[in-house]
């Protein structure tokens, strides 16, 4: 039994098209709950918060039956799909007075929900977050192994800070999720914003399982367009980078200039034609990649300065 006293926790869990999994997520949850109010681990007013992001299959409708079986399931549907990072989000931001501390998690039960009594251990000893860290990635294909460990790479070569191996399941006080919900931009990537909250953090790592129900809701391309969203979100280097990359092109423009002056010199300007194509189609690819990234901050820039809402609530079942 605790020495401490017994925290309200609200498990946030964002949905896309989980009709699958969604059954065997409530049954394995509905088992925690009680065992963890039997052993004081989470007050008697723990809830689960169902975050339904726009799903297209019977979703809500799943939700909306666990919550007039058992009132301590809760219910969150957004109008439209606006994104996983939005969708949790939108999930703390609504809940954010009804609880000590909140753990987002993924539908699917690849989260290991064993390490809940770690995460609330740390959260008593006085850690306002405590981050789900993978131990190892034993069980992804090549690929996805090394795109991750590639992307963690270049997000510190980038300045940005990140929990590598960690995605989005962590424990968080009220006071940094309200903290959280004063951030006010639009393009949000959580894994980089919630390490700059400047609160007492810890890891706690874990084996991520397999998924038991359902398809993968991040294909490559959500994925690619996330770590995008991270380097484009919280860093200015790619730009910085493409000025330093101009003035190295500028100087090697400058050889070929002294180069062909060199050829028309001697009397063999026919042969310079393939440097100067290939000076021609380099430096234009070059031009329109600089055009496209600053087109890239400036699409995010257009997009903050327009202060639409986040997301908008269809419905609560609480």
């Amino acid at each position: 039994m605790p020495m401490y006293e017994t925290p309200t926790v609200a498990f946030i869990i964002p949905c896309y098209n989980e009709t699958d999994v969604l059954p065997l997520t409530i049954r394995t949850l509905q088992s925690l709950l009680m065992q963890w109010k039997e052993e004081r681990l989470i007050a008697h007013d723990s809830f689960v918060l169902f975050v339904d992001d726009g799903s297209k299959d019977a979703t809500w409708a799943c939700i909306t039956a666990i919550h007039e079986q058992d009132d301590q399931f809760h219910g969150l549907k957004l109008a439209h799909n606006v994104g996983h990072q939005q969708a949790l989000f939108g999930g703390l931001k609504e809940s954010r007075t009804q609880a000590e501390c909140f753990i987002s998690l993924d539908a699917d039960l690849q989260d290991d929900l064993g390490i809940v009594p770690a995460f609330l251990e740390q959260f008593h000893i006085g850690h306002d977050i405590v981050y789900g860290v993978r131990a190892d990635r034993s069980s992804d294909s090549w690929f996805k192994r090394t795109s991750a460990e590639g992307f963690y790479r270049v997000m510190t070569l980038l300045g940005v800070e990140t929990i590598p191996d960690h995605a989005d399941y962590r424990l968080m006080s009220r006071r940094s999720v309200e903290t959280l919900c004063d951030f006010p931009e639009r393009n949000l990537f959580l894994r980089g914003i919630v390490p700059t909250l400047g609160f007492k953090t810890t890891t706690v790592s874990y084996q991520r399982q397999r998924r038991q129900a359902g398809e993968s809701k991040y294909p490559l391309r959500k994925m690619l367009q996330l770590a995008w969203d991270g380097i484009t979100s919280f860093s200015v280097r790619p730009i910085k980078l493409l000025f330093f990359i101009s003035v190295l092109m500028l100087i090697v423009s400058i050889g070929f200039v002294g180069y062909a002056f060199y050829r028309q010199m001697v009397g063999e300007t026919i042969n310079g034609w393939t440097s100067l194509m290939m000076s021609i189609w380099f430096i234009g690819g070059l031009q329109l990649f600089g055009i496209g990234l600053i087109g890239e901050y400036i699409g995010k820039i257009y997009q903050e300065v327009k202060r639409r809402p986040r997301y908008v609530v269809e419905e609560k079942r609480q």
